[in-house]
């Protein structure tokens, strides 16, 4: 299920805890409103509010956070692939496959990540990106250095492939983070509350109405951004392709 179908959940659940609040105000014995019992609730309503909000908070961070580590990734691998292709240039013609390689390995990420349309074609963890790694390192294997200068560049690459090839498997760890449910459903359950509370002990008139619909629009937002921000290679707050489509102009040359 995408985010916005999720957010659009969220916004139903806490706009219907607000409508059994109106309903609730009409049932409940005046007696059982009193002003002592609405400071009562008003401060169990206060604890709740707290709790909701230190957790949205806290979840913010963690997927900001997350969405960060993916994106510095992609920028690492990036120039570790633009790094390995110039120590290349420098070791001679025989090195030509090898850089042909990586630019052909590099051109198959952004296709799978940024395709032009729908959603993504493979994920980065796919057998397909593990078999052109391969071919990578067994190109860069093959290669016969003449003297001690091709030798350090060879090992150089060697090395370059390594941390890439790390890299990646970095960013499939980090790009399977998701948010339990456990979490978003207890969260969700805490806004319907709230609102069922602020329903109950408010006037029913359409200022109300309107301030408690934009309230439940401005929480669920905040839902659909945690969402997306832990799913980086698809949605709205999808990661840039900037600094790959950048590293992939130059190279070979």
């Amino acid at each position: 299920m995408n985010s916005l179908a999720i957010g659009a959940i969220s916004l139903g659940c806490m706009f219907g805890g607000a409508l059994i609040g109106r309903l609730s105000a009409r049932i409940v014995p005046d007696h059982h409103l009193s002003p002592e019992s609405k400071d009562v609730v008003k401060l169990c309503a206060g604890l709740i509010a707290t709790m909701a909000a230190l957790v949205l908070g806290l979840m913010v961070s963690s997927a900001k956070t997350s969405y960060d580590a993916v994106n510095d990734g992609l920028v690492r691998a990036a120039v570790t692939a633009a790094n390995t292709d110039r120590i290349l240039a420098r070791y001679g013609p025989e090195a030509t496959p090898a850089r042909e390689q990586i630019r052909h390995n590099l051109a198959s990420t952004i296709n799978a990540i940024w395709p032009q349309e729908g959603a993504p074609t493979f994920r980065v963890s796919d057998a397909g990106a593990s078999e052109q790694e391969d071919v990578l390192g067994d190109t860069l294997r093959e290669l016969s250095p003449h003297d001690e200068s091709q030798r350090i560049i060879k090992a150089t690459a060697i090395q370059g492939y390594n941390e890439g090839t790390k890299l990646r498997w970095l960013l499939v760890e980090q790009a399977q983070a998701s948010v339990p449910t456990v979490f978003l459903v207890v969260l969700v359950f805490w806004f319907t509350v709230l609102f069922s509370i602020f329903a109950m002990l408010a006037p029913g008139n359409r200022t109300i109405n309107v301030v408690m619909l934009f309230c439940a629009l401005s929480i669920t937002g905040g839902i659909v951004l945690i969402l997306d921000m832990n799913r980086p290679f698809e949605g709205i707050l999808k990661v840039s392709s900037a600094p790959m489509m950048n590293v992939l102009v130059h190279l070979g040359h």
